[in-house]
């Protein structure tokens, strides 16, 4: 009994955090910057954090295309056109990026939603001029 509900507890944690994490493919982008051989490309996205939401970790993740080796991707998160968080993750050699940032705290016996509302994301790749795909 202990096993299952083991198991049907990891799945809606994984299901919850599949949901929480913002999906990019196909998103439109816009080039900030132009280099000889790289190209800045901003994506901005929404992010919807519930009030009821139970998981302590939210993520950006993504994959990127023709990547420029040695440049991260750097993640700004802003709620009503105010800053709340920035940072930068490294990609990885097949292109992919992932950033976990905490959506909840705990201090003693309260629990603090770090993250409550809707969000907007802006995403900035440094990618390869190279490619006729951007991401």
């Amino acid at each position: 009994m202990k096993f299952q509900l083991l198991t049907a507890s990891s799945l809606l944690v994984f299901v919850s955090v599949v949901m929480l994490t913002p999906t990019f493919a196909h998103q439109p982008y816009e080039i900030i910057d132009t280099n000889n051989d790289f190209q800045l490309v901003k994506i901005e996205i929404p992010m919807n954090i519930p009030s009821d939401n139970f998981l302590p970790w939210g993520a950006v993740s993504g994959t990127i295309k023709d990547h420029a080796d040695g440049y991260p991707v750097i993640i700004q998160i802003y709620k009503n056109d105010d800053p709340v968080h920035f940072a930068q993750t490294d990609v990885n050699t097949d292109g992919s990026y992932e950033y976990k940032f905490r959506i909840k705290s705990v201090d003693g016996d309260r629990v603090i939603n770090v993250f409550e509302g809707d969000y907007d994301v802006k995403i900035f790749q440094t990618i390869k001029t190279n490619s006729k795909s951007f991401i």
